[in-house]
């Protein structure tokens, strides 16, 4: 029965035409569903489906809606004692929480994969403690601090940088449609495939389509949205989509894509100010600075981190 049947890890990995590595880093995430028979991982055809049309491990919005099931619960901030709650998608965030892991045993560290303008939500409501963005303003061409200045009111933050990543379309190898504007989304035939609103490859789009007057009802596909960037690759790579928007770092992981480059981003980490002086955030920027992880993050590629660790700004 087609309920019945299951996929290795490698199989995953042919079918979403990404590397097994990626396969592996999904399902560490709670990205992708699988389950262990002894020393053997298998993903159910169903879960592989439900990914590959929703990316639903990824939505991780109910922890901070008080109008979900258990809202009370869900709006208590995490204990400070228990340790940090990390938020974004990134995966050298997931690198980030080992290190920290190994620093300091005793404290836990949770991360929630969700987009930039929830994690900043979530930060104001005191359910997390670090989070990420990178969030383009239209109208001063700046990433990130005219949000912290609007969406964390009465509250003092620092803006730390965690690396500069490029933003650009994904597109089919070769790129046979030529799409290489923003003002070729909108062209007859293309098909885009977008990212939920919140996300910083979102409101960058939406910004830019402000700044350029572009309906973005002339985009086909605009409603069409996925989780994450690898989400939106893999629906490119499929043929189910001729352009996608999102970072360079997720089109190396996919097979049979071309990366169109449109513009450097500041990916930083934001922290409350009166934080700063706790172990755990000692801890945060001690990493950040060291050279073991600044040489960890530049070997798996994509990404610039000539700025890594240096406060940006105090909003």
């Amino acid at each position: 029965m087609a309920e019945d049947v299951s996929y290795t890890p490698e199989e995953v990995a042919k079918i979403l035409k990404i590397s097994k590595f990626t396969v592996y880093e999904l399902i560490k995430r709670g990205q992708l569903v699988a389950y262990h028979i002894g020393r053997k991982v298998r993903v159910e055809a169903a879960d592989l489906e439900a990914y590959k049309k929703k990316a639903k491990g990824v939505v991780v919005h109910a922890p901070f809606s008080s109008s979900s099931p258990g809202g009370e619960n869900r709006n208590r901030p995490f204990p400070e004692s228990a340790g940090l709650v990390i938020c974004g998608q990134d995966v050298i965030l997931d690198i980030l929480t080992r290190h920290l892991e190994k620093r300091l045993p005793h404290l836990s560290f949770l991360r929630q994969y969700i987009g930039s303008i929830d994690g900043l939500t979530a930060l104001y409501r005191g359910q997390a403690n670090a989070v990420t963005a990178h969030l383009w303003d239209s109208d001063t061409d700046e990433y990130n601090i005219p949000y912290v200045r609007h969406m964390l009111p009465g509250h003092r933050a620092l803006v730390i940088n965690l690396v500069y990543r490029t933003e650009g379309f994904y597109v089919a190898g070769g790129n046979p449609q030529n799409i290489l504007t923003w003002q070729d989304l909108t062209r007859p035939g293309v098909r885009f495939v977008n990212r939920e609103r919140g996300s910083g490859a979102r409101v960058l789009l939406d910004g830019k389509l402000k700044v350029l007057a572009i309906d973005r009802r002339q985009i086909r596909g605009y409603g069409d949205e996925e989780m994450s960037h690898l989400a939106v690759a893999s629906r490119v790579a499929r043929g189910e989509a001729d352009a996608g928007l999102g970072i360079e770092k997720a089109a190396l992981q996919v097979s049979g894509l071309d990366f169109v480059p449109l513009q450097k981003e500041r990916y930083d980490l934001i922290i409350l100010q009166e934080d700063l002086d706790k172990p755990p955030f000692q801890a945060l920027l001690s990493i950040l600075n060291s050279p073991a992880f600044q040489n960890e993050v530049r070997g798996i590629g994509g990404y610039d981190v000539s700025r890594m660790g240096e406060i940006i700004k105090e909003v």
